[in-house]
């Protein structure tokens, strides 16, 4: 995860990067050392703001998007063969959010990177199984009443994702300002925050032998994307959620900040069921809460930790029981956040140390909801 820190010489070779057609972003960091996370700030519409990510992530994108779909293959070679993964792109794309589309395309054209592999890298995620963990609480069970929220991504670490980590922040000319934390090279929301306040954690319910699955819908890190932009309320989010043609089986938590609220949703194409804090018709019912909302790898603990600090929940106690949560065997990325802030905590696996194990590196949204490109700590700009 370490950074290489340009020479003054160097920087000052790379620090405007021209290109032949629209975008602007820069790229900086937070965090230090092996901790170290690049951040790019992006702004134009969905094309120019990922000519801008392909321009600052050149050297990265082919290597992560192929480093990827590699171990995939090595993993299950019948589950990821190019055929089943072109098959996907064919039966999604059509029911994706061309801002999504528009974006990846940008991404391609921006970095030089091979199309083919890209896109086959955005699908194996699209054909596979995964479990992970989501948590929000707010109201009385937290400590100021603020909405907190968890979203651990329990996923391979063998693929080397975590070697090339990003937090995003979109600016988009028409849409929502928002960040996600994502790896170099994709499109795909797995988690993120919005300037509106909303939060997305996701946890997967596909069974393996569910596959292979009905692909003729949308996948959810495209949706998510689609939330990001537009949502700017509980009751927004939700109306997005069930207006989506849905493909496989998944739990979301989504959260407000400004509404102070969240909601677990369940997905089994093409269906979605919602539930509220408390509710009786959850299907983790009794395992359910006042002012929270739950599904992770182990809910009797989440819960018993969640109600032993009733009334104390912050940032802290929920990095607390996001490492409790975390699995042994591939736990690539935590993220905690606080959504009234617009804040979040973000710890990545380092090699094969998994995520829970890490410091939770502090990002705050405000902080680049103002687009400067001459702030101390930038190392490369595109316009």
């Amino acid at each position: 995860m370490r950074l290489r820190h340009l020479s003054v010489f160097v920087l000052l070779a790379v620090t405007v990067v021209s290109l032949t057609a629209w975008g602007e972003g820069y790229r900086t960091s937070i965090g230090e050392g092996d901790d170290a996370i690049t951040v790019l700030v992006v702004r134009g519409s969905a094309y120019e703001m990922g000519r801008s990510i392909g321009a600052l992530l050149k050297d990265e994108v082919e290597a992560s998007t192929s480093q990827f779909l590699a171990a995939a293959r090595a993993e299950d070679a019948e589950m990821y063969t190019p055929e089943k993964l072109d098959a996907a792109w064919k039966a999604t794309a059509p029911n994706t959010d061309p801002r999504f589309l528009d974006e990846l395309r940008g991404i391609i054209d921006g970095s030089g990177a091979s199309e083919t592999i890209v896109r086959r890298a955005h699908m194996a995620p699209v054909v596979a199984p995964w479990a992970c963990s989501c948590i929000a609480v707010w109201g009385d069970a937290s400590k100021d009443g603020n909405l907190y929220q968890i979203r651990n991504l329990d996923f391979m670490t063998g693929a080397g994702l975590q070697d090339r980590p990003v937090i995003v922040v979109h600016l988009p000319d028409k849409g929502i300002a928002h960040a996600d934390a994502t790896f170099a090279g994709f499109v795909g929301v797995n988690t993120g925050i919005n300037a509106e306040g909303i939060v997305l954690s996701e946890k997967g319910a596909a069974e393996p032998d569910g596959y292979p699955y009905d692909l003729n819908g949308a996948h959810f890190f495209s949706v998510f994307r689609t939330l990001l932009y537009d949502a700017d309320s509980l009751a927004k989010a939700v109306k997005i959620l069930r207006d989506t043609q849905w493909i496989k089986s998944y739990y979301f938590v989504v959260g407000s900040g400004k509404d102070k609220d969240a909601i677990k949703a369940k997905v089994e194409a093409p269906d979605i069921t919602i539930w509220t804090d408390n509710d009786p018709t959850d299907d983790l019912y009794p395992i359910v809460m006042k002012d929270g909302v739950l599904i992770t790898m182990d809910d009797p603990l989440a819960l018993e930790f969640l109600e032993k600090h009733r009334g104390k929940h912050d940032q802290n106690t929920l990095i607390e029981l996001s490492r409790a949560l975390g699995t042994d065997n591939g736990n690539l990325l935590n993220v905690v956040y606080d959504g009234g802030r617009l804040e979040m905590w973000v710890a990545y696996a380092e090699k094969d140390t998994n995520a829970k194990t890490r410091p939770y590196v502090h990002f705050n949204l405000h902080d680049y909801l103002k687009y400067d490109p001459a702030a101390p700590g930038v190392t490369a700009v595109v316009d």
